[in-house]
């Protein structure tokens, strides 16, 4: 965009639009606080208040300082980031969306409402009048049917234990912390202190589908899990395991049990879905799908205010604050604010695909891929590597291509890891001091390779020629099984099976024998 164009397109400030120059802690919250409230607007930084483009970096710091007042806003609208380029100067362009339930506050506690070009704050009449207008009492608060003798008696021992309340303080406590109100369990006291909460909720449920193909559309297994809902949580992770499974990686002398997917994902993504679902849409329970290559969490109501898919790392909203707090109490869920670090953090680690987030308006989808550019027997090398120090996450990956047989480079480690030159140098010098990989050349025309002592696996640095050629080597020795050639190449069993097919189709090795009892030979070896 050109000056020109921007100045026609932004002409001045008004009720939907504000200039700023840099990013004022202060100065910022006000606008935030006062769009929230009207009918939204843009925040444009990087410009001056005559408006003229004096430019701001759309870096990590800006980005952060952004989120960081954000987070200290009370209940601000939706909003997004964006940088748009004037004349190649960045402008960083905050967008901020009218928030629908509710009214938003500064860190100190001030209401203001977005006028003209001025972000006024509200007193008395006017400050009454826009929390009437918009006041809005949380669902999970409502009371139900169901009376506080209704409760189940262990499950509300078991409430009052995890909590620490004194045992003739039970109903005061539970007025106080949003589970009981004039004598009736609310809706979040129903959902943990109920046998079955769908009796007066409605759908309150889980219901897990599992389909054998990633196109499928009619499932092969559907189950409904119910009961209170630290219970359901518990059971429907339990049941995603079991249903993905391991995968057995075996790397000489020790074998590795590697989740399809980390138990702690499952986990925070279904407490996630639990904790935060709008059961106010009572006709739809939250929905498990378990694919070959994935496993997606739908949950009825769209993201929180001011949550949106692009700054759900950032942004925080829990809908039901008293259902999270227990389930945090129970140990079932992580911190405020965490959930989201911890999944897509322990995806990484653990060298999988990060999970993936949409909001179609009516429901939220989360979906963990099982599949991953990393194989598992590479996951499980990284293991053995793990024993001789320690890795950091960008480290595994680096050590992954060079086991693949790359001389590796700055430029292609900042390709590997989408980063910049001195992060990429950060860890081949990291690398390379801690012994794992070995410099060769200097300056601009260093390469880096593994370390001679590393060897990975056989299926890990041999191509499918070399590997075949290795099969064949050890059957023309002795007669081999599934078992030997995964213990020597650290491939998976499936891996081995087609390759063994393959040899015997191209009558190199000789089958004989069925099911655990198969043996493969050489085809030029006598089997007498």
């Amino acid at each position: 965009m050109s000056r020109a164009e921007f100045r026609r397109a932004f002409p001045e400030e008004n009720d939907y639009v504000e200039f700023k120059q840099g990013v004022s802690r202060n100065q910022l919250q006000d606008t935030v606080v006062a769009f929230s409230n009207a009918s939204g607007g843009v925040i444009l930084i990087g410009i001056a208040d005559n408006g003229d483009v004096v430019g701001k970096p759309y870096d990590s710091g800006t980005v952060d300082s952004i989120h960081q007042v954000m987070r200290d806003v009370h209940d601000p609208g939706r909003y997004s980031l964006h940088q748009l380029l004037v004349e190649n100067r960045s402008v960083v362009v905050v967008s901020v969306a009218r928030r629908q339930e509710g009214f938003c506050q500064s860190s100190s506690g001030v209401v203001r409402i977005r006028k003209g070009t001025r972000d006024e704050p509200l007193f008395g009449a006017a400050l009454q009048h826009l929390i009437n207008e918009r006041a809005a009492r949380r669902y999970e608060l409502t009371p139900t049917s169901l009376a506080v003798d209704d409760a189940n008696a262990d499950l509300l021992e078991n409430l009052r234990g995890r909590f620490g309340w004194a045992t003739d303080q039970i109903e005061e406590r539970l007025v106080e912390t949003g589970y009981a109100i004039d004598g009736r369990l609310t809706v979040a006291g129903a959902l943990l202190l109920s046998d079955d909460p769908g009796q007066v909720l409605g759908k309150a449920h889980v219901e897990l589908l599992r389909y054998r193909s990633d196109d499928s559309v009619d499932y092969d297994l559907r189950l409904t899990i119910q009961g209170p809902l630290p219970d359901q949580l518990e059971q429907a992770v339990r049941r995603i395991l079991d249903e993905l499974g391991t995968e057995l990686v075996v790397l000489g002398m020790r074998r590795y049990d590697l989740p399809q997917v980390p138990p702690v994902v499952v986990r925070e993504a279904i407490a996630n879905a639990l904790a935060h679902r709008s059961y106010e849409l009572d006709r739809t329970p939250v929905r498990i799908l378990v694919r070959p290559s994935s496993v997606s969490i739908l949950s009825p109501g769209g993201l929180p205010e001011p949550v949106t898919v692009e700054n759900i790392r950032e942004a925080t909203a829990p809908r039901n604050i008293a259902v999270i707090r227990a389930l945090r109490q129970f140990g079932l869920a992580e911190d405020a604010g965490r959930g989201i670090d911890v999944m897509e953090d322990t995806m990484l680690e653990e060298m999988l695909d990060p999970p993936k987030f949409e909001d179609n308006g009516h429901e939220v989808i989360v979906t963990l891929p099982i599949r991953s550019a990393v194989a598992p027997v590479e996951r499980a090398w990284i293991r053995e590597l793990e024993r001789r120090g320690t890795l950091r996450g960008p480290d595994r990956l680096v050590l992954i291509h060079a086991a693949r047989g790359e001389a590796l480079t700055n430029a292609r480690v900042r390709e590997i890891l989408q980063t910049d030159e001195g992060s990429a140098r950060e860890v081949l010098q990291r690398l390379r001091d801690t012994d794992f990989l070995e410099q060769r050349g200097a300056r601009g025309g260093a390469t880096y390779h593994l370390e001679g002592s590393l060897a990975p696996p056989a299926g890990l640095r041999l191509g499918p020629i070399e590997l075949a050629d290795l099969i064949e080597t050890m059957a023309a020795e002795d007669a081999i099984s599934n078992a030997d050639v995964r213990a020597a190449t650290g491939l998976d069993r499936s891996e081995v099976r087609a390759l063994l097919a393959k040899l015997v189709r191209e009558e190199r090795l000789l089958q004989s024998g069925e099911r655990r009892g198969t043996r493969y030979q050489a085809a030029g070896k006598s089997s007498g």
